[in-house]
């Protein structure tokens, strides 16, 4: 190919990836929307958590234009995509990263912080206070309602000085632990992460083919 024309077609990648970074996505599992934006974030990807055949919630990752702009420049297959994987992952723990998750099935305020709280405390190798404090910040914020219902949101802000949470837009405190912040990073982008389909979704909308 002319090196003219290789430039065009990277033109071509780099403006199509732009265009992403500006628009909403929504998860074709659930038909549920997101916002090409939270606090200043860009979305990256959406994913589906499932139990079995149930499609309990979705989730969107939002992160910064510096970790997109690195992931640009890679492939989401060369390799089944395990640089672009590995960079996604160390990208989001690095930087400040959001992880908006919107319920699509009913689950008992026990039960969904248990379930977040029992993916965390085995990639957590700091104090298990951490983690329960984590669950009970979850717990309070669903407590009110009784459950997390279809259309509940919960927001995980990740960041070097530790995780924020919302739920349905309202502060419910912060765990002041980095570490803890990673860990729960991991929970979505490791090996053994809950939702394959939004690490794929992400490779998908922030990398080259």
């Amino acid at each position: 190919m002319p090196l003219h024309a290789m430039l065009s077609f990277k033109s071509l990648i780099v403006l199509a990836l732009i265009s992403l970074a500006h628009a909403a996505m929504t998860d074709p599992s659930t038909g549920i929307a997101f916002n090409p934006k939270v606090g200043g974030l860009d979305i990256f990807g959406v994913g589906v958590r499932k139990k079995g055949p149930i499609k309990v919630y979705s989730v969107a990752m939002y992160c910064t234009q510096g970790v997109r702009d690195a992931l640009s420049s890679l492939s989401r297959s060369a390799d089944k995509g395990k640089e672009a994987l590995k960079e996604l992952q160390s990208g989001a723990k690095d930087n400040d990263t959001t992880f908006l998750l919107q319920m699509n099935f009913k689950v008992g305020a026990e039960k969904m912080a248990s379930s977040i709280a029992e993916a965390v405390s085995p990639r957590y190798s700091g104090s298990e206070s951490d983690v329960d404090e984590l669950k009970g910040l979850i717990f309070n914020g669903i407590e009110a309602k009784g459950s997390a219902v279809k259309g509940t949101t919960f927001q995980f802000d990740c960041s070097s000085g530790g995780i924020s949470v919302k739920v349905d837009g309202k502060d419910q405190g912060a765990v002041s632990s980095g570490a803890l912040a990673k860990s729960f990073c991991d929970v979505y982008l490791d090996d053994k992460a809950v939702s394959p389909s939004l690490k794929t979704s992400c490779l998908e909308n922030c990398c080259g083919p």
